[in-house]
């Protein structure tokens, strides 16, 4: 109410409401205000300050920008309330002109000569500088952006100036500030909006419930970032254990998961491991700091390695999908299959749960496993090619027409990645496989039988796995 009748609306945040009603025992709302000169300063810096360091409440406009109006919260109605409201303009003065004063002199500075010191900042002991891993993610950003149509240059421009902020005072000051910073020093060089916004939106999301980079740019950088950054860490040792997580691993593996599906880039996520694996390791062999002897790009040791990280970046999926409602069957079955794109498990994530909704699920399901079963048993390898001339038995006749009648449908649908609709095609030989069980025993006596009937089985299977492991959606 104090900042609707100050002609705004009050920035309410969960974390300072909390605080500021844990303080007072009579809340009474005093309008405060400060030069509008100040405003000149990054807004996210002067909300920084009134709500971490003074407790107090922003005043900003229907669109969200930062008016020179706040709130402060008294703990008594004074009978003097100009007293009280000089008091919250005096102690906030001070914190606002050091703010100006660090901008204004990084702007003199300039963003790109911020980066200069980037080179004597260690990193990580074993992975280098700052400077290393800037240098590495602008490659990584480069490779991602021309994979999904947008200009390599601008992204590892973005990449290069992402972490110069880190040498500003702005940031010294206010660390919460990473990227911000950057952003409005960006566009006061004359950079590119959309690298400006790129070096902001690197970092998000910035905690569990921020939503990912909006702009393409900023999706690209968020993704080399956060790649580098996993690779790094495992490549030096630092997976995580039990509790401990200090280069926040496990959040940079969701953040990079997130990011990737909800864009909707197409991305081959294990060879994106491998390019930032091998980059960190070139820099771990440079530095003479590499975790094991034969880790160099290309070792078994490596490939190891990252085959570890994939399937941690699977873990954190596997918990962000099951807090949307997924079931984890439903999950086990696609990543049984170790898709290279994150956003193509998605798709096929969300086709197995329309599959799982059809009358015919539960018995085809349980189909695919026994036929699984049967060809894990089978020594040497299995044949798909079905011989016409080798079935016998009504049955499998019926089943080998019927599978060849939905195939072809199901193949196109599978080539353009359809795959709700090629389950659907699919489904269609639910009464014939039954029907075969019922009539058929597959391991024949006759060995030219028997292969044309596991080669039928196999190339059921193939089908169904061209989507998912449906056999795990069986109960049992």
């Amino acid at each position: 109410e104090a900042a609707r009748a100050a002609g705004g609306v009050a920035r309410i945040s969960g974390d300072n409401l909390e605080q500021v009603v844990a303080l007072v025992e009579w809340p009474a709302p005093v309008t405060c205000g400060f030069e509008r000169d100040f405003l000149a300063v990054p807004q996210e810096a002067l909300i920084e300050t009134m709500e971490i360091n003074q407790k107090f409440f922003p005043v900003l406009t229907e669109a969200g920008a930062l008016t020179e109006r706040f709130i402060g919260i008294a703990n008594i109605e004074s009978a003097d309330v100009d007293k009280v409201r000089a008091g919250y303009e005096r102690v906030i003065r001070p914190r606002f002109a050091d703010a100006r004063f660090f901008f204004d002199e990084d702007l003199k500075q300039g963003l790109e000569a911020m980066g200069a010191g980037l080179a004597t900042v260690t990193y990580q002991a074993k992975l280098g500088t700052v400077a290393d891993k800037v240098q590495r993610v602008a490659a990584l950003a480069g490779a991602i952006a021309a994979q999904v149509g947008i200009d390599p240059t601008q992204a590892r421009r973005a990449a290069e100036l992402s972490k110069n902020d880190l040498q500003s005072r702005m940031v010294n000051e206010f660390p919460e500030l990473q990227g911000i910073a950057g952003r409005h020093y960006a566009v006061a060089a004359g950079e590119p909006e959309a690298v400006a916004l790129a070096i902001d939106e690197a970092y998000r999301p910035r905690f569990s419930a921020d939503d990912i980079a909006l702009s393409p740019l900023g999706k690209v950088l968020a993704v080399a970032e956060r790649l580098d950054t996993l690779a790094g860490g495992f490549a030096a040792g630092l997976k995580p254990t039990g509790n401990k997580d200090p280069f926040a691993l496990r959040r940079n593996a969701l953040g990079l998961a997130r990011t990737i599906v909800e864009s909707g880039f197409e991305l081959d996520l294990a060879r994106l491991l491998d390019e930032a694996m091998d980059a960190a390791y070139e820099d771990m062999g440079r530095l003479g700091t590499v975790v094991k002897q034969g880790a160099a790009p290309g070792s078994t040791f490596k490939w190891a390695i990252t085959q570890d990280l994939y399937a941690f970046i699977l873990d954190r999926l596997r918990g962000y999908y099951a807090d949307k409602g997924v079931p984890a069957t439903h999950f086990n079955a696609v990543a049984a299959l170790e898709p290279a794109s994150l956003y193509d498990f998605d798709r096929r994530l969300d086709a197995i749960g329309q599959f799982a909704a059809l009358p015919e699920a539960d018995a085809l399901a349980a189909a695919n496993k026994r036929i699984g079963n049967i060809l894990r048993k089978v020594e040497g390898d299995v044949s798909d090619a079905i011989d016409p001339a080798a079935l016998v038995e009504p049955a499998e006749e019926r089943l080998a027409e019927a599978l060849l009648g939905v195939e072809t449908a199901a193949n196109a649908e599978l080539a353009q990645r359809n795959y709700v609709t090629a389950l659907k095609h699919l489904a269609q030989l639910r009464e014939p496989i039954d029907a075969f069980f019922e009539g058929v025993m597959v391991m024949a006596e006759d060995a030219r039988v028997r292969a044309n009937r596991l080669a039928l089985l196999k190339r059921i299977d193939d089908r169904f796995r061209s989507v998912a492991d449906i056999s795990l959606l069986a109960g049992g």
